[in-house]
């Protein structure tokens, strides 16, 4: 589940990292009483908002308004923007970047830090970049934060609030079961205080069952992954021509590497999981229709239950088979 820009600040709130005053708005005419002066932010799924034109400022609310009224309705990277966040402008003198992220290689959650955060943080050197694990156990501990303190070069009051937030976002990176907590920047003020200048947020979708409160939040799928989604099916639109049908995302992700490799292009990922009910394969097959393939390669792993008898996908009780035939 990804996180709007509003949506992952007003969490972040509830966790104590402090972020800056802001509105949401969906027309221009909603704008009342924006903080002032102000920047209009696109509130979209995708990184690059800046580049793209989605993120102006604005000093006044005739000015709010038309700068909302030129963002709203834009296309950018392939979103349509259907809300701005008019947040309050901060009085920037240096740009950090925190995030918290899972390193699956070693199966424990990953910190990095930078001194030069800002539009261009892919760029930074790797000599230039804090990464350090933090024990899934036992969670930030003080010799970490003081390495974090040493790598970042900050005042000790400035290195305090920033070893806070740090604390504060493992808290939230592992209650809500996050995936990924990034702010970039992580704004320092003229005046001394450490913002939250942007905030980003990926919960895991398998633990969606925790967080009925998030099930109507906008996601980052098509009309067709929705549809899917809504039926419990894993389903992914990619951009070549094969539908692929698999069970386990291990062998339909297998499955695509190997097409690629034989200079086949992927259209769909559509995982089976391990059902073996007739009805949810049927909904998977109508799913896969509508995306359009040029043709569907099904490629299903069977095995033995542990009674010792044969199971496939497909075959229910009364030993009943999914039929389906192309036109």
């Amino acid at each position: 589940m990804k996180f709007l820009e509003h949506k992952a600040k007003e969490i972040f709130a509830r966790y104590g990292i402090p972020v800056p005053r802001g509105v949401l708005a969906s027309r221009p005419e909603d704008i009342v009483d924006p903080p002032l002066p102000c920047m209009v932010k696109a509130q979209v799924l995708v990184g690059g908002r800046g580049k793209a034109g989605g993120i102006k400022p604005a000093e006044s609310l005739d000015e709010a308004r038309r700068v909302a009224g030129e963002i709203l309705g834009m296309d950018i990277h392939g979103y349509t923007v259907k809300q701005v966040y008019l947040e309050e402008r901060l009085p920037i003198e240096k740009e950090l970047y925190f995030s918290l992220t899972i390193d699956r290689s070693a199966r424990e959650p990953l910190l990095m830090a930078t001194a030069m955060g800002g539009m261009e943080v892919e760029q930074v050197p790797r000599d230039q970049l804090f990464m350090e694990h933090v024990p899934a156990m036992i969670g930030i501990q003080p010799y970490l934060l003081r390495s974090l303190r040493a790598a970042l070069e900050l005042p000790k009051e400035t290195a305090d609030q920033v070893a806070a937030i740090a604390r504060q976002a493992y808290d939230l990176f592992r209650k809500e079961d996050a995936e990924l907590v990034e702010i970039n920047p992580l704004v320092l003020t003229t005046d001394g205080k450490v913002i939250a200048g942007d905030a980003k947020l990926v919960v895991d979708d398998n633990a969606e069952y925790r967080h009925p409160d998030y099930a109507g939040l906008d996601q980052d799928r098509t009309p067709l992954e929705q549809e899917a989604h809504e039926k419990g099916i894993v389903f992914i639109q990619l951009d070549g021509d094969i539908g692929v049908i698999a069970n386990g995302a291990g062998l339909t992700m297998a499955t695509l590497d190997v097409l690629n490799l034989k200079g086949g292009k992927g259209g769909t990922f559509l995982d089976l999981g391990g059902t073996d009910d007739p009805e949810k394969v049927k909904q998977a097959f109508e799913i896969l229709i509508k995306a359009n393939p040029a043709v569907i390669l099904v490629n299903i792993f069977g095995g033995r239950d542990n009674r010792g008898g044969r199971r496939a996908c497909g075959q229910g009780e009364g030993g009943r088979h999914l039929k389906w035939r192309s036109s």
